[in-house]
């Protein structure tokens, strides 16, 4: 939308409506809602868009659900500022100049609105936002950084900080709760940080930590909506954050985000572009300093190469992880960016049995996983407890190896452990790697204990 365009007039030339035609499928909503219909006058478009006249409260609600806008936007920004939210594009998502600016914008639609694919009114969880990520990766790395500002109340270093524990609150409530609790706080965030961004007054320092807890907020939702399958609205989020993260110059926000976005990417058939994504991740390990945070890139991208069948770039990558591991127990683990508070022994080796299950290898799949529950140190076990949806993925992972193996009774005892992981957990992926399970059981149904089985988690494939 050009700077100073009205919203209205835009979305009438972008969606080929004359004023006629606008009106009347206001109307039709109007009605609706309850307030009445009114005549399609085009003079009201004009005095809307021309004169300056506010619209009645009645009709703003009609265009803000005819566009997907939530209500209470109306109450918290002025009119023509709320309906602006309706006026972001694919293009400007993919297209616009990576600046500061541009990535409160759309931080700003994403905190309010969700995503583009949503308000489209569009079913598309197999859909890839961004066709080409090498172009995305360049302009991450030259995108300008933040800068002061000089409008509006004062803030210190005490907001980012608030911000930067509420996150790290929010990554461990995820590992609890799952995503399907914890998307809506993580949007709430965002909004909340990015209102700081457009309205308060700070330093360049204190900017650059608001960008990247922004950043994090965004990340936070991309994967929440992954994990819930939503992958379009996913990518959306993760090229948003990317752009904060660019924006703030922090190499571990910026890191992280790239890292969490390959797991979608090999997960949903772009090993490669995942490969991409983390190797330009590891790019920024020079700046972090944390042995764990590269260990932790390095299994991320043997994941993506096991996913890519490339057996030997696996290997390679999970060997670099393992002495990157071993070179952090040097470190004081008060050097590490608590982005990584996750990672241990136990989730190395798990991410390692993932690879050998991917590279059709399910004997050593199971010796990895084994591994990682009987560390000879507590802090090198897999920690179940602690990450519950993990774990039902991983043990539904080390019983579909023991399937392989014609293993049943220790693949049933498995998968029965990994159904009592889900308890609480609101997780579409576990769900469907769970339901995936079952379907490689039902080969097997004439065996008693499969039957079983399949019988008492029925709901699972259900759901």
């Amino acid at each position: 939308m050009e700077k100073d365009q009205h919203p209205l007039t835009y979305l009438l030339r972008q969606n080929e409506w004359s004023a006629t035609q606008y009106l009347t499928r206001l109307s039709a909503v109007h009605e609706k809602l309850g307030y009445g219909a009114f005549p399609p006058d085009r003079k009201r478009i004009t005095r809307w868009t021309w004169h300056g006249t506010t619209p009645e409260p009645s009709a703003q609600k009609a265009m803000a659900v005819m566009h997907n806008i939530p209500e209470i936007e109306i109450a918290d920004r002025p009119w023509t500022s709320w309906l602006s939210l309706a006026c972001m594009s694919e293009r400007d998502l993919l297209n616009a100049r990576w600046t500061p600016q541009t990535a409160i914008n759309l931080l700003d639609h994403a905190a309010a609105v969700g995503g583009l694919m949503d308000r489209q009114g569009m079913d598309r969880r197999g859909f890839m936002v961004v066709a080409g990520l090498a172009p995305v990766l360049s302009q991450a790395v030259t995108a300008p950084l933040a800068q002061a500002r000089t409008t509006g109340s004062r803030i210190g270093t005490a907001v980012p900080a608030l911000f930067e524990q509420s996150l790290s609150i929010l990554r461990r409530q995820d590992d609890q709760f799952g995503s399907g609790q914890v998307h809506a706080s993580a949007r709430a965030q965002l909004s909340l940080i990015t209102r700081q961004l457009k309205t308060a007054s700070y330093t360049e320092a204190t900017g650059r930590r608001l960008y990247a807890a922004a950043a994090e907020a965004a990340r936070i939702c991309a994967w929440t909506a992954y994990d819930s399958g939503q992958h379009a609205l996913a990518e959306e989020h993760y090229l948003v954050a990317l752009r904060a993260a660019a924006s703030s110059g922090d190499p571990v926000v910026t890191a992280n985000t790239l890292a969490f976005w390959a797991i979608m990417r090999y997960s949903t058939s772009d090993p490669n572009g995942a490969v991409d994504l983390v190797n330009s991740a590891l790019g920024y390990t020079g700046q972090i300093g944390s042995a764990r945070m590269e260990a932790m890139l390095l299994a991320r991208l043997a994941r993506a190469h096991a996913h890519a069948g490339d057996s030997q770039s696996a290997a390679r990558a999970q060997n670099a992880a393992m002495a990157d591991y071993d070179r952090s127990r040097d470190q004081d683990d008060a050097d590490d960016p608590d982005c990584v508070y996750w990672l241990n022994l136990g989730e190395i080796r798990m991410l390692q049995g993932s690879c050998s299950l991917n590279l059709n290898r399910p004997k050593d799949a199971i010796s990895h996983f084994e591994a990682a529950a009987a560390g000879l140190r507590a802090a090198d076990t897999y920690r179940e407890d602690e990450f519950p949806r993990g774990a039902a993925i991983y043990l539904a992972r080390e019983a579909e190896a023991r399937i392989a193996l014609d293993d049943l009774d220790g693949a049933i005892d498995t998968a029965h452990r990994a159904v009592e992981h889900m308890g609480g957990v609101t997780s579409a992926r576990s769900t469907s790697t769970l339901a995936d399970l079952r379907s490689k059981f039902t080969a097997r149904r004439d065996v008693p204990i499969v039957r079983e089985f399949l019988e008492i988690t029925a709901y699972v494939g259900a759901a």
